[in-house]
């Protein structure tokens, strides 16, 4: 006879250790300190900055629609109402001006939060409208800054989360799973830190980082030359001297001044200075293969328009699977927790999906005369305007067109 398992006998996390999951070997890239590694990287470096908006951009600017699914009309339109997203199949309806405001994009730019600091947490906040009904009120983020405490099931599963107590006088509140919404970047079992999507590249933007520094020291070391000053016959006492080497800068108002018989001069470098280029070059490249972003090396390396367009399909998929991601998160933890609360656990859930990205396509002249002659569209009057305007041409005139003098010879 085959028992069948409805239990676990194993574990993925062991309960009050949940640091134990974090097997960072680098000290300064275990959390909590990690935070503010990834902050300095995203904020302080050009090339990491634009690898992350390279992956954020695509991400916020696709259309995001909720998919019916099977659902009834009355569930789709509340979560459409609350989320502010189309439903596809459907007319976009006019926004309409609500109590709570709670905006889409806003809450997809803070979620992607969770590519340079590994994970994103919401706390679900509702209301109760006049019927009765909990509708969404707005999903508030918990920084990563502000979070003391993940606790974690044996199965790995999220239990709750502890934020400093700084502001409520020591009398801090875990917030539970059922309130939360956590968005988490490669999460392993019951680690849910996750994995930045900048670790790694952290030791290419470390080491690229002192180059950096020793660029600018070569430069204002040698630009200018080493100070040197030779003391006068007889004297001894080179300390004057020295003070005055030490404290001699480039600028419009720089002289000195220098006893008889003494001498200052700039000695420039003996032998060619270390070419810091190559090197921080090599490592920009390194940062950008972190998230498979190898077209942006295209300007700094010899390349085929064809390499770059096979590396951009590449990095579409990688961003395709991360859509994907905040796609499930978005509608088993948001969407399926609205529906439980006003329509009950069994009642079908619409979907949060997205527009395949990069699938948008200008519409030219001759698509839109290929469309219309296939009778896919039917010209009305915002199919007009909205050419018009794609096109740079005036607005229609609909006021009436004045008779000629030759219509009307007596005008």
């Amino acid at each position: 006879m085959v028992v069948t398992p409805v239990s676990e006998i194993g574990y993925a996390h062991v309960p009050g250790s949940w640091w134990t999951t974090d097997d960072e070997p680098t000290p300064e890239l275990r959390w909590p300190e990690s935070v503010a590694v990834y902050d300095a990287m995203r904020s302080q470096d050009a090339q990491v900055g634009s690898v992350l908006r390279a992956v954020t951009y695509p991400l916020r600017r696709t259309p995001w629609r909720l998919d019916p699914a099977g659902a009834r009309d009355e569930v789709v339109q509340l979560v459409a109402e609350d989320l502010g997203l189309p439903v596809v199949g459907q007319a976009v309806r006019p926004v309409v001006r609500t109590r709570d405001r709670f905006s889409w994009p806003e809450h997809l730019r803070l979620a992607l939060l969770m590519l340079p600091f590994g994970f994103m947490i919401f706390e679900q906040v509702y209301r109760i409208d006049d019927q009765g009904r909990a509708r969404l009120r707005k999903l508030a983020e918990r920084m990563p800054r502000t979070i003391e405490r993940i606790e974690a099931a044996p199965d790995g599963g999220l239990v709750s989360v502890l934020q400093y107590s700084s502001r409520t006088g020591g009398r801090a509140q875990p917030i539970p799973v059922s309130r939360l919404v956590a968005y988490v970047l490669d999460r392993e079992g019951g680690n849910w830190l996750g994995r930045s999507v900048l670790r790694s590249c952290y030791k290419n933007w470390l080491i690229k980082d002192r180059l950096l520094r020793v660029q600018a020291q070569t430069i204002e070391r040698n630009g200018m030359g080493v100070p040197l000053y030779e003391g006068a016959p007889g004297e001894t006492d080179l300390s004057k001297g020295a003070q005055m080497a030490q404290a001699w800068r480039a600028g419009q108002s720089a002289g000195s001044a220098i006893p008889h018989g003494a001498k200052m001069r700039l000695l420039g470098v003996e032998g060619d200075l270390p070419d810091a280029d190559k090197p921080i070059r090599y490592h920009d490249e390194q940062i950008a293969r972190a998230v498979l972003a190898h077209f942006l090396n295209l300007g700094t390396q010899t390349g085929s328009w064809a390499l770059g367009s096979t590396f951009a399909d590449f990095f579409t998929l990688s961003l395709q699977t991360l859509a994907q991601q905040i796609a499930d998160v978005a509608t088993q933890h948001i969407v399926e927790d609205l529906v439980d609360l006003n329509f009950g656990e069994s009642e079908p859930a619409p979907r949060v999906v997205f527009d395949e990205i990069g699938s948008r396509q200008a519409a030219t002249a001759q698509a839109l005369k290929m469309l219309a002659d296939a009778g896919i569209l039917l010209p009305d009057r915002s199919l007009e305007e909205a050419a018009r305007q794609a096109y740079g041409l005036p607005p229609k005139d609909y006021r009436p067109r004045p008779a000629s003098t030759e219509e009307n010879p007596d005008g």
